[in-house]
């Protein structure tokens, strides 16, 4: 199996930031209240602040049992979170909350 961790950090702490760009702005131009975008980006927030942390673990380790794991939830939790960020350009595309 070819190592995705690297992948998967350097892809979740761009998003990362990105996601908190969403939120940002939102709160800058007071339209927080009137979507659910702050709160989709919120949760993307915390999904890939874990997928970097568990992608670190598993460079990190020296078991492979442990890397096969930790690299295992970080490729689900990006997944998780890529889902909120697709549903907050889905929601600011066709405008529905």
């Amino acid at each position: 199996m070819d190592k995705k961790s690297p992948h998967i950090l350097n892809a979740s702490s761009n998003l990362l930031g990105f996601s908190l760009l969403i939120i940002t702005s939102l709160k800058i131009s007071k339209m927080s209240q009137a979507t659910y975008l702050d709160e989709f980006a919120a949760i993307a927030c915390i999904f890939f602040a874990c997928s970097c942390f568990f992608s670190f673990l598993s460079i990190r380790t020296s078991n492979t049992k442990q890397e096969t794991k930790f690299e295992t939830i970080a490729d689900y939790l990006f997944l998780t979170a890529l889902f909120c960020i697709v549903l907050a350009v889905i929601i600011v595309t066709l405008k529905l909350f």
